[in-house]
């Protein structure tokens, strides 16, 4: 028996890889599917089943195109309906893997066809569980995606803990959980960085399941959830539907363009510039307009959170040899759309001469000068809890996950100091405003971390945000 977990950190997500006696299963695969061929290959085994916990919403899976690849049998749980040819296990449905058995354990709440599926070792005894979203190590999954006429986000809850208790909490504590996600993913509140456990150490930790009635854990699981990011209904329509062959998005996207047919394209098809470039090389200079998303962060989350238009051209500034992994990364969220980058990089478009921009970024020191002798406005863009934990006394909240949503307070005339917590968010949200028409903009470089070693006053309470000034 062998059980690997391939764990994907920039979208906090786990794919399975399990395998006996020559037979292979695949769990939540991401889109790029040549990993787990390549795996079964070498193993000598034939990938039999492709088992999806739910529809996800935080990334489209590869499930349709390694089906068609391998000649695996799609497996969903109870009450899915897919456009592609699949199975709909019944619940307690088992399945074979070499001397593996899999049995579906219908368990809704998160989704309402979300599964979790028992793996049962030679000897038949209960090894683990592939929980997907309705359990994770400290969490469960948040039950606000999938409201549906009169279904609310509390009667999702009420179904989760049914599920938990009802399917999952009477397993033996020596199970093992391995979840879908981990911390940083947008799919729970309180994920541990752990990404498995045992059941039994779970139920003596997570609060979701040490719950002792239904009420207190609807209370405790719907409190305090931020909206999801714009991308996540997009992404489960996606997954319910035929998916393009990631081979036909690299057709399209590794399409080398010199300078001047970059530029031409850019005008032609309004495509957003996306530099994913490190922020502080970004800041010495930059195509005008582009924005920077940091190839070396949660790339595809920010992606998916801040460009709303999954079918909007992109075209690519990125570091020698990155282009193939970006729009790898790009397509794990639906963005299929890539056209082209920029042959070279970016020393090719300084060498022809063409204009670029740059944005200033000052140290933590040089803010706080600035902020003992002026009246300066300057943004937190982190998330609103960051903010209420700790912040300045004098900055704003201004969340760049809802940047569509507040830009349009701010006024084009004044100056805004941006920071995050180590750099890479306020870049982002800077080469956005900047690409809008905001010319004075001014990262501070290392964020939070480094203003906290300057002796500008912080208020480490919460607090409500203040209001924009215009």
């Amino acid at each position: 028996m062998k059980i690997e977990q391939i764990y994907t950190g920039c979208l906090a997500e786990a794919a399975y890889y399990i395998e006996s006696d020559g037979e292979a299963a695949i769990i939540d695969p991401l889109r790029e599917v040549e990993t787990y061929i390549k795996k079964a290959e070498k193993a000598g085994a034939k990938i039999k089943y492709i088992f999806e916990t739910h529809f996800h919403a935080d990334f489209v899976s590869g499930h349709v195109d390694l089906a068609e690849k391998s000649g695996a049998r799609i497996i969903y749980g109870p009450t899915a309906k897919t456009e592609f040819d699949s199975h709909i296990a019944q619940d307690g449905e088992q399945f074979k893997i070499g001397h593996l058995t899999i049995t579906a354990l219908h368990t809704p709440g998160h989704t309402l066809e979300s599964t979790t599926y028992l793996l049962t070792d030679e000897s038949g005894k209960d090894h683990c569980i592939f929980s997907g979203d309705t359990l994770f190590i400290g969490d469960v999954g948040r039950p606000d995606l999938a409201q549906k006429g009169d279904l609310t986000m509390e009667d999702l809850a009420g179904m989760l803990y049914d599920s938990l208790n009802e399917k999952i909490k009477p397993l033996a504590d020596d199970v093992i959980v391995y979840p879908a996600h981990g911390a940083g993913s947008a799919c729970g509140k309180s994920m541990s960085k752990e990404t498995f456990d045992s059941l039994g150490h779970q139920k003596q930790v997570n609060y979701a399941l040490k719950a002792q009635t239904k009420e207190q854990f609807i209370t405790e699981v719907t409190d305090g959830i931020l909206p999801p990011p714009q991308y996540f209904a997009k992404n489960a329509a996606i997954n319910k539907g035929e998916i393009e062959s990631i081979d036909n998005v690299y057709q399209k996207g590794l399409n080398p363009l010199m300078p001047q047919a970059f530029e031409d394209t850019a005008n032609q098809t309004g495509a957003i510039l996306l530099d994913t470039r490190d922020p502080q090389v970004f800041a010495k200079g930059f195509i005008p307009n582009s924005i920077n998303i940091g190839l070396n962060g949660q790339f595809a989350p920010w992606v998916g959170a801040l460009i709303t238009d999954l079918k909007q051209p992109i075209l690519l500034v990125t570091d020698q040899d990155k282009e193939e992994e970006t729009i790898t990364r790009l397509t794990r969220v639906g963005y299929d759309s890539t056209i082209g980058y920029l042959e070279g990089g970016f020393e090719r478009w300084t060498d022809s001469g063409k204009e670029i921009d740059t944005i200033e970024s000052i140290s933590a020191e040089a803010f706080e000068l600035a902020a003992e002798e002026n009246d300066i406005t300057a943004l937190d863009v982190r998330k609103p809890g960051e903010y209420e934990s700790e912040h300045l006394e004098f900055t704003l909240s201004r969340p760049l996950d809802f940047i569509n949503d507040w830009t349009n307070e701010i006024d084009p005339k004044s100056t805004y100091y941006i920071h995050c917590a180590g750099g890479y968010r306020s870049m982002i949200a800077a080469s956005i405003l900047k690409s809008r028409g905001i010319e004075n903009v001014i990262d501070i470089a290392g964020g939070y971390g480094a203003i906290k070693n300057t002796g500008l006053k912080r208020t480490d309470f919460a607090c409500p945000s203040k209001a924009m000034k215009v």
